[in-house]
């Protein structure tokens, strides 16, 4: 099935409007959510000297880019919901880009490592290669970018007011090779738990050189 301009531009619009009604809850929510893990991930794979500089795509209310900022890194946020940008620029102090992930304005080779926590499946499957080839772009060559998102079956759509596209780990790879991107590991999460209660696919890729 091909989405037609108006129905993309209305997903987005749906999903940006519902995180804007619940930003409040949203960041009392996940305010203690631990995902030390998969910031551990990407940084480890970054060969660039220290300090990186980070993209936090979907940054949200800016958790994270306190964490990268705290760990002597320099951060800057990307959300669609404005809500969440001016939260993220509040709480962090970080410099925080508000842009739709379907209309992406990004700088050539700036980043050292991308960090794209559970953000990248609100992405329509047919924009994927578009949005992952300006996150390519973005990064340094031999940039590292980390995703992390609900894994499934490859079915995509409608969650209450927020729109998904669901994949499993055979179809990610697909998307993110054909994009230019190899693959350097990836775990489901949470940690030490049977498969069916890790809901979580994280998958770690290193731009070309």
């Amino acid at each position: 099935m091909t989405l037609d301009p108006n129905t993309l531009e209305q997903i987005a619009a749906t999903t940006l409007a519902h995180y804007q009604q619940s930003a409040e809850d949203f960041r009392e929510g996940t305010r203690d959510h631990d995902v030390s893990q998969n910031i551990d991930a990407l940084l480890r794979h970054i060969q660039a000297a220290a300090p990186f500089t980070i993209l936090d795509f979907g940054c949200g209310p800016g958790r994270d880019l306190q964490a990268f900022t705290r760990l002597g890194h320099v951060a800057i946020g990307l959300d669609g919901t404005e809500r969440f940008t001016q939260m993220a620029r509040e709480d962090s102090g970080c410099e925080v880009w508000h842009q739709d992930f379907l209309k992406l304005d990004l700088p050539a080779e700036r980043f050292d490592g991308i960090f794209a926590n559970a953000s990248l499946f609100h992405v329509p499957t047919q924009s994927l290669a578009q949005v992952l080839g300006k996150l390519h772009a973005s990064l340094k060559p031999g940039g590292v970018l980390l995703s992390s998102n609900p894994r499934g079956d490859n079915r995509e759509g409608w969650n209450g007011q927020r729109y998904g596209a669901y994949h499993d780990l055979e179809n990610w790879r697909t998307q993110l090779t054909a994009a230019g991107f190899t693959e350097l590991e990836h775990y489901y999460r949470p940690t030490g738990l049977p498969r069916e209660q890790q809901p979580w696919l994280v998958s770690v890729w290193r731009s070309g050189l």
